[in-house]
């Protein structure tokens, strides 16, 4: 890979970690514990909530294992991302929104020993989560496409 794609794709995880970060800041700034503000009628929320787990508050008070975890998966995002063997847009971008969104949390969790979750969609039932949780989950469901459709192809 180029060094131009290189550094799109760190601008990508970079542009992930700053909406984070100023999106978290912005809340703990604004909000109480648990306030609860609408955004958009029915459809999104903002609602300050500190986690202490992984999804669903899963692992709860867990740190060293978040952190290990995080070092981890930093190290292997990082790899697959420069390594010339696997390139294709699809699969890099994935990757960086991947990598962003691992590094957004572990911010959080080396200083704060917390993640801190905001967006709540109103129309269903669904747990309270942050930007990196959407760029993680954004990722990967590239990265999958990219696997499942175009992986044989290349």
């Amino acid at each position: 890979m180029n060094k131009a794609k290189q550094a799109l794709y760190l601008i990508i995880s970079l542009l992930v970690v700053i909406a984070d970060q100023v999106l978290k800041s912005y809340i703990v700034s604004n909000f109480k514990i648990g306030e609860e503000k609408t955004v958009i009628s029915g459809i999104l929320s903002f609602t300050y909530l500190q986690n202490d787990g992984a999804a669903w508050n899963i692992f709860s008070g867990q740190i060293v294992l978040f952190y290990l975890i995080s070092i981890a998966a930093i190290a292997v995002v990082i790899y697959y991302l420069f390594n010339p063997r696997y390139k294709n847009g699809l699969f890099d971008t994935g990757l960086a929104l991947v990598l962003g969104g691992i590094i957004g949390n572990f911010i959080d969790r080396l200083h704060l020993k917390y993640v801190i979750d905001m967006l709540q969609l109103d129309f269903i039932n669904f747990n309270i989560f942050n930007v990196a949780d959407s760029a993680i989950t954004i990722g990967i469901i590239l990265v999958f496409i990219y696997l499942i459709f175009i992986s044989e192809k290349d």
